[in-house]
């Protein structure tokens, strides 16, 4: 929420600085986000425009003589708004505006010089306003620096939910007050009431007061729809508001100010001069204030009058009830809304407003007739109307407060120490809470109607450490043993296959777990899709993110197919998440997956070598250097995947049981995902089972101190025999303690349907020097136990 400074001195004197103040609000719970200063104008001041020519070369630019307080100036202007006596900001040569921050050059324009420049509110960067110079009020100062007439620091501030009391100005001016020791100058809500009984002019219902515990309303007649006065229109620029006309310049006003949001209606076009707050029939229509026809279920709530929907309530206003330039009579609404029934309207209308962000975090009832009376005060006071005799005010369930029951010995539990009794009934006193009692046995806290927040105990704790200070607490060392932590072997496991994962060259990337069924669809027929429907979102926030993700692999190929359009070349992702799948009638099945994908170039391009695109070894490279480094020795053994090319999917086991997959991905779902690299390889990893697999005793074995002996051994076997299997039976012969696969071979002299496969075979003794006839003999025995289990035959 944007705060102006300038406008909360009008109810609080602050005589520290700006930054001063920032700290003491971020530190008490109300952050200042950012400080923004508006109207550092160097070089910009106040002129009246004496006299106004035609410019001799140019039909559309006019002469502007000015009175700048010190000299007279001519300056060349193609404003269509500028008239005699007019009080408006002059740029002097030299000054430095919002868009020209070099500063302003002397110079000539279509053959005359100008002495300087006329302003407007997007040069000064007060607003994205350009359609004419920025006039000033009649009575602005000549010759007064617009920074000292206009200046303004803004305080971007976070509002959390529990302090609603916060959203507006006057809310912070509160806490500035208390803050800093200083009176707080509430706004005047009184006004006079001369018209008649405003029962005998409108009348409310409530139908549903679980969603509208409060409805309030006026009645201002004769009112005269016009621009806002100048400093209406500049307090609500300053925060970010566009002004309108008067009437609905002051519900915003009001709004901003006080935090309680309020409606204004053309009384005339309120029928049956009735206000009924329902839940909307299903299917019901209305053309909301933007121009969009809206259709409602019976979770929306509406505000209608005595034939259909005039407003959606909290939320925003209908087009045919609205305020316009015939406007005679005005219906105010101060009303409060269900917080989280708000909020569901939002997302289901995909509509959000001040007023709806405002009734989402939970207004207290109690403000709705304070605001509508501060409005109604304006209303009169600009708009020149005559406000009705009292107002409506429809409560069903009134709030009564209950006082709260306070001890010394509670505060000092919770605040660590024991406080003073005095101090902590000062602070109470300052947050306009109600004491009764003495503190032996207790204290008696009726916190104020604007501090809903306040219920127990421990809250009153909270805010006399909140206003004296965190810092002034004295530390106190923990009490009791220290919990033992447990282990959690899956996320130790976790943590380092993401660090080995780094190491390999991959970025990790973070997906949301919400996903779309269209979205899921485009892995189709995976069974994760075809035959597990999705959990479904009660309230998504769009329909984008309505169903919970049983599989990883969309948003790794969504956000592959985002990347390469700006980042062409090698991509190497990872993800590691949680999946969803559904249960009958339970939670559904969290299960934990690493899934990684490899594509483009494995080399960055060089001139004096050819572009290599990534294969299946680089990706089935990364799998096993990360799991070797976990004391996981994998087996890849061939597997079906529908989203995969047939023949180029592995499952990846361990100890025989499957712990994740290697695939090439299917040309036709990279498609369906927009993705233009080829060829695309990924990976997918079940966390769970590798820390099973990674939880086996690992015996260890000494390094031999006996030198090894390499040497070649080419077998030929069937085409329908794994080299996986070879090279597992070979790892497990006598005396073998490295074997790489070098060279496949297919051709004359190896028969058809049999490949020739070379392995480089280390073997090494850990009693003693291997001789010649030893290896010879280790060797003999390997070929015997593959011809016996494989047919393999040493290649000639």
């Amino acid at each position: 929420m944007k705060v102006s400074v300038k406008w909360l001195r009008d109810y609080v004197d602050v005589s520290i600085s700006v930054e001063e103040l920032a700290a003491k609000l971020t530190a008490a719970g109300t952050e200042v986000e950012e400080i923004h200063r508006v109207g550092a104008f160097d070089g910009v001041t106040i002129a009246e425009i004496l006299s106004i020519g035609p410019h001799p070369n140019a039909d559309r630019l006019r002469l502007a003589t000015v009175n700048t307080g010190t000299a007279e100036r001519t300056v060349v202007c193609g404003a269509p708004n500028i008239a005699v006596g007019q009080r408006v900001p002059f740029a002097d040569i030299g000054a430095k505006l919002a868009t020209i921050p070099e500063g302003l050059a002397k110079r000539a324009i279509r053959g005359v010089e100008s002495d300087g420049m006329l302003c407007a509110e997007d040069e000064l960067g007060i607003s994205a306003d350009h359609e004419g110079i920025m006039v000033l009020p009649p009575d602005a100062p000549i010759g007064q620096a617009l920074s000292d007439y206009l200046g303004d620091v803004i305080f971007d501030v976070a509002v959390t939910p529990n302090r609603s009391d916060c959203s507006g100005i006057v809310g912070v001016a509160r806490e500035a007050a208390i803050l800093t020791g200083q009176m707080l100058r509430e706004p005047d809500a009184t006004y006079p009431e001369a018209g008649p009984d405003v029962h005998t002019l409108a009348a409310v219902e409530i139908a549903d007061p679980d969603l509208c515990p409060r409805y309030t309303a006026s009645v201002v007649q004769g009112v005269k729809v016009a621009p806002s006065p100048q400093w209406l229109q500049d307090r609500l620029k300053a925060v970010g508001q566009r002004p309108i006309n008067n009437v609905v310049d002051i519900t915003n006003y009001v709004m901003l100010e006080t935090g309680q949001p309020l409606h204004a209606f053309d009384y005339a076009r309120v029928r049956d001069r009735r206000i009924v707050v329902r839940r909307a029939t299903p299917g019901e229509q209305m053309t909301t204030l933007d121009g969009v026809e809206r259709t409602f279920t019976d979770n929306n709530l509406l505000i209608c009058d005595g034939q259909g929907p005039v407003a959606l309530g909290g939320v925003i206003g209908g087009l045919d009830s609205e305020v316009t330039g015939a406007t005679v009579d005005v219906l105010l609404e101060s009303a409060n809304f269900h917080g989280i029934n708000i909020r569901q309207t939002e997302t289901a209308q995909r509509v959000g407003t001040e007023a709806s962000r405002r009734f989402d975090k939970g207004l207290n009832p109690e403000s709705a007739e304070y605001g509508l009376r501060r409005a109604t005060k304006l209303l009169v006071e600009i708009c020149g109307g005559t406000a009705a005799t009292g107002i409506i005010d429809t409560y069903p369930h009134k709030r009564e407060p209950h006082p709260i029951h306070l001890t010394q010995q509670r505060l000092t539990t919770v605040l660590g120490a024991p406080t003073s009794e005095g101090r902590v009934v000062d602070v109470l006193r300052s947050l306009g809470c109600t004491i009764t009692g003495e503190w032996h046995p207790g204290l008696y806290v009726t916190a104020p109607w604007w501090r809903p927040d306040l219920r127990i105990p421990d809250d009153l704790a909270e805010e006399v450490a909140r206003i004296l200070g965190y810092d002034t607490l004295p530390t106190t060392l923990v009490r009791g043993a220290i919990p033992h932590q447990t282990p959690n072997p899956q996320r130790a496991l976790r943590e380092k296959l993401r660090d080995l994962l780094v190491t390999a060259g991959m970025q990790e990337i973070l997906t949301y777990p919400l996903t779309s069924l269209s979205i899921l669809e485009r892995i189709a027929p995976h069974p994760l899709v075809t035959e597990v429907q999705p959990m479904k979102v009660a309230n998504p926030m769009s329909i984008e993110q309505e169903y919970l993700r049983t599989t990883l692999r969309t948003g790794m190929l969504g956000t592959l197919a985002a990347n390469e359009r700006t980042s062409p070349g090698r991509l190497q992702l990872f993800e590691i998440g949680r999946t969803y799948i559904p249960r009958n009638g339970d939670l559904p099945d969290e299960q934990e997956w690493a899934v990684g994908l490899v594509t483009g170039s494995v080399a960055s391009p060089h001139w004096a070598t050819a572009a290599e695109s990534a294969g299946y070894f680089d990706a089935k490279g990364i799998v096993e250097g990360a799991l070797a480094q976990l004391g996981i020795a994998p087996v890849l053994k061939p597997a079906a995947d529908p989203n995969a090319y047939p023949g180029r999917c592995a499952a990846i086991t361990v100890h025989g049981a499957r712990v994740g997959l290697l695939a090439e991905i299917h040309q036709e779902v990279l498609d369906r995902f927009a993705v233009v690299s080829r060829p695309v390889f990924l990976f997918e990893l079940d966390v769970a089972a590798l820390t099973n697999a990674g939880q086996h005793r690992r015996a260890y074995r000494p390094l031999s101190r006996y030198p090894s002996v390499t040497e070649d051994l080419a077998v030929v076997v069937s085409d329908a025999v794994a080299a996986g299997d070879v090279e597992a039976a070979i790892r497990g012969a006598s005396m073998v303690v490295e074997v790489r696969l070098f060279d496949v071979y297919r051709g004359d002299p190896v028969p058809a349907g049999h490949r020739s496969l070379a392995y480089s075979l280390t073997f090494q003794s850990p009693e003693a020097t291997l001789r010649a006839e030893d290896v010879a003999r280790l060797r003999t025995g390997l070929l015997k136990q593959l011809g016996a289990r494989f047919g393999a035959q040493l290649r000639a």
